[in-house]
């Protein structure tokens, strides 16, 4: 829910989570500053300020945030804008021709997948179609889709979402043209798109409240006449009226409780163990139809106009051979409409993400349905810990390192004696089943230079991570090889 501040901002600081956590995984890719779980501030958002200690700051003050050190600074700090020197430029050029690790991006937007670009990236290895849900302009067909109550009302909004993926996928598609980009059907809980619960119960009663005074106001007005009244004031006092529409404000009122009402139903205890990404997309399957249809439709129209195109769609928090199959069934009578209406056929690849343990230990079935595999290595270190990543940090993580339980924080190096053996197994296993299975990580561990070690020795494809740790992990899988060597 505040995505659309990430947006807006030119750096982010926060004071819950951590630097693995959510906020400062969206920060990274959208290349901005980002210092989360500092909890010495005191943030008052009905004052629209932070205090820290015994100062305070307000709307509009300037501080400076340095995302590598941590460090916050009081007013504008001078600084310079990164760019590439020839001499780096020389670097990653050797350090491409020793590697044998590829390395791509995670790109939500054809700005970031620019961005990737210009950093060397040679393909998209995730782009999170929940980004573009949240886009200003379309989020709130969004949530008619998921409030609607028939699944008519909801195929209706989705066909007003349709053309707007498929442009976001195409325009993604030309500039990464002639590299893969592999898309992620949709993988969040749907009521992270809904405003909380706290936000709307206020929304509705400042609306009843104007409904109240729009009552007394009309009630008022049949008296007026009698009052010794300017016709000044009389024409104020009724273009407020007409500016205060009851129907219109019974309308708004009758929207907030359903979108209240939805809430309420679409709770859930834990909701990233819960009601999300395949298990979403079967339970609702026109959302994921939609955006195969979106995906496969926007790589027809460009090789229509000669762009070559490798699209490559994979399924996020798989745990079953049936649930693959079920998926992989949508795709397969959408992508025969598509070559009747197009004529010609879409050639694009089908994977699945491999985040959840049964996933690894099912990597032999899920093979024989599966092109390529992609580890989604945050979560999959979630389940393999029974660690929560938003809280683990912020309440014992920092401890846990200290006093030498664990030697690193496993959601920023890859765990290699637990989550890594578990990725060994499940690429052993696929690999049995399909020898040119191809295998990647497009988890944050795909920018870590120890975790880019592990993922070359491992036998992995390609790395994919944010867009600014793209140069980082092009020296990294150079090292990985010439010390394998």
């Amino acid at each position: 829910e505040d995505i659309h501040g990430f947006f807006a901002a030119q750096g982010i600081l926060t004071s819950r989570g951590g630097k693995t956590s959510h906020a400062a995984v969206v920060a990274r890719g959208m290349g901005k500053p980002c210092v989360a779980g500092a909890e010495g501030i005191i943030v008052d958002v009905g004052r629209r300020q932070a205090i820290v200690g015994g100062s305070s700051f307000k709307e509009g003050d300037v501080i400076t945030i340095d995302g590598s050190s941590g460090c916050v600074y009081l007013g504008a700090i001078p600084t310079v804008e990164p760019d590439f020197t020839p001499e780096l430029s020389t670097l990653l050029a050797w350090a491409d021709d020793k590697a044998r690790l590829r390395v791509m991006a995670n790109a939500d937007t054809p700005e970031d997948a620019r961005r990737a670009l210009k950093y060397g990236a040679v393909g998209i290895g995730l782009a999170r179609t929940e980004r573009m849900f949240n886009d200003v302009d379309r989020l709130p067909i969004v949530i008619e889709m998921i409030v609607a109550d028939t699944p008519d009302a909801r195929q209706a909004a989705l066909d007003r979402l349709l053309p707007l993926q498929r442009q976001d996928f195409r325009q993604i598609f030309e500039v990464m043209a002639p590299h893969p980009v592999t898309i992620r059907l949709l993988d969040p809980p749907i009521h992270e798109f809904l405003p909380a619960e706290h936000q709307l119960e206020m929304e509705l009663a400042d609306l009843r409240g104007l409904a109240q005074a729009t009552r007394g106001m009309n009630a008022l007005a049949g008296t007026l006449g009698l009052l010794h009244v300017t016709e000044k004031n009389r024409i104020e006092f009724n273009e407020l009226r007409r500016a205060l529409d009851p129907l219109m404000v019974e309308e708004a009122i009758a929207k907030k409780e359903a979108m209240l009402k939805k809430v309420r139903a679409l709770y859930e205890t834990n909701p990233m163990l819960g009601h999300r990404g395949v298990r979403l997309g079967i339970t609702f399957p026109e959302i994921y139809q939609m955006q195969i249809r979106a995906i496969l439709e926007a790589a027809a129209e460009c090789q229509r106009a000669g762009i070559a195109v490798h699209p490559q769609i994979k399924v996020p928090q798989v745990c079953t051979v049936q649930e693959l199959k079920k998926v992989k069934d949508y795709v397969a009578v959408i992508h025969e409409e598509i070559k009747q209406r197009y004529g010609h056929k879409v050639e694009f690849k089908f994977g699945t993400m491999i985040e959840v343990v049964r996933a690894c230990m099912r990597a032999d079935s899920l093979a024989g349905i599966a092109d390529f595999f992609s580890f989604g290595t945050n979560d999959l270190t979630q389940a393999t810990f029974s660690f929560s990543r938003e809280d683990a940090e912020n309440k014992f993580l920092p401890m846990y390192n200290q006093s030498g339980i664990l030697q690193d924080n496993p959601f920023e190096v890859l765990d290699v004696k637990g989550v890594g053996k578990l990725m060994k197994l499940a690429i052993q296993w696929g690999r049995e089943s399909k020898p040119d299975l191809n295998v990647g990580i497009c988890g944050e561990h795909g920018g870590h230079p120890a975790s880019i070690a592990f993922c070359h020795e491992a036998g992995l494809d390609y790395v994919s991570c944010s867009a600014p740790r793209v140069p980082v992990a092009r020296l990294a899988a150079a090292h990985a090889a010439l010390k394998g060597k």
